[in-house]
């Protein structure tokens, strides 16, 4: 840092304290040239992920444009509020791993993937949107491939519960 006295880069944090939100930081400093004393405010700058769409457009990454999405992909089906919510956070963490940018297909196949494990008629509806069916044989040859996985099984449980598996885990409970 330098000091807005002397242009000196030679200082000493006296004290350092978060203020008002915890991202950013307040700092008393005294220049070791000149001696006077100055304070600095530090913010975390974060970049925002983009995502690149197919057609070359880039726009920010937003939680709440994909929850929506899958909100409505999920509208009337017997799927909790918390389970979309937890899909949205398992999504965003995987996309932890790019920097700056990933592509829209990339959260799209994430989508679908947990979407297929959750509900199949949610899956069918999320991916006629994102890969933009166009007729009545887009969403059959869709349905074929579905079928054409290991189908979910019924599991009656001891009192009253119904689970369905798929691969031998539990996805979604039905009391």
């Amino acid at each position: 840092m330098r000091c807005p006295f002397c242009n000196s880069s030679d200082d000493k944090v006296l004290d350092s304290r978060p203020v008002d939100r915890a991202d950013v930081v307040r700092r008393r400093r005294a220049c070791k040239g000149c001696g006077k004393r100055f304070t600095t405010y530090e913010r975390l700058e974060e970049m925002p992920l983009m995502i690149v769409k197919s057609d070359g457009r880039r726009e920010p990454f937003l939680r709440d444009k994909l929850r929506r999405g899958i909100l409505h992909a999920c509208e009337k089906r017997p799927i909790s509020i918390d389970t979309i919510d937890q899909l949205v956070d398992a999504v965003e963490y995987e996309l932890k791993d790019y920097v700056m940018e990933v592509p829209s297909r990339e959260i799209g196949e994430k989508v679908l993937k947990k979407l297929h494990a959750i509900d199949q008629v949610a899956y069918i509806r999320f991916a006629s949107v994102y890969r933009n069916f166009s007729d009545i044989d887009s969403f059959l040859s869709e349905i074929k491939r579905l079928k054409s996985r290991k189908p979910l099984r019924k599991v009656s449980r001891p009192g009253g519960q119904l689970n369905l598996k798929k691969r031998n885990s539990v996805i979604l409970s039905l009391n």
